[in-house]
C-alpha cells in the first residue's frame, strides 16, 4: 500500500500528463519494489515556480518524489534500482533539465504505524 507523493515547478501539467504519470509511477512501485498496483496512491501537486530553489537560486524547472513503504519489504539494491528509475521518470516528465538536487525519496515507515482501510500493516500481515 505504497503512497507516492511528486512536486514539480515549472510549466504546468496538463490532466492527460498528470495520469500518464500517474500510471508511470505505479508501474514503477510494482516493477522495481514489488508493490501492488491496485493498493498505489499517488499525489502529483504543482508548486509555484517562485516557491522552488537549490542552493538559494530560483531553479525551473524542478521535482521531487517521495515513496512510502512499509519498512522492511525491500531490499537496497531494490529501493536504488528504483530511485534511479524514478528519476529518469521525473526528468522525462518535465519540460527542461532538471537540477544536480532533484530528490527521489523512499521513506519506509514501520508496519505498526501506518495502514489503509483503517487497519495497520502490522495487523494485515497477523491476519487480525
Amino acid at each position: 500500500m505504497p503512497f507516492v507523493h511528486i512536486r514539480f515547478a515549472g510549466a504546468p501539467r496538463s490532466i492527460e500528463e498528470t495520469r500518464q504519470m500517474q500510471a508511470e509511477v505505479t508501474a514503477l512501485m510494482a516493477t522495481c519494489l514489488g508493490k501492488r498496483a491496485d493498493l498505489t496512491a499517488v499525489l502529483i501537486e504543482a508548486a509555484p515556480e517562485s516557491a522552488w530553489s537549490v542552493g538559494a537560486a530560483p531553479v525551473d524547472p524542478a521535482a521531487h518524489l517521495e515513496a512510502t513503504i512499509t519498512a522492511g519489504t525491500n531490499s537496497a539494491e531494490e529501493k536504488a534500482r528504483f530511485v534511479e528509475q524514478a528519476h529518469a521518470l521525473l526528468a522525462a516528465g518535465t519540460a527542461g533539465e532538471l537540477p544536480l538536487a532533484t530528490y527521489v525519496v523512499v521513506r519506509e515507515v514501520d508496519a505498526e504505524s501506518w495502514g489503509y482501510g483503517g487497519r495497520t500493516q502490522a495487523a494485515r500481515r497477523a491476519g487480525a
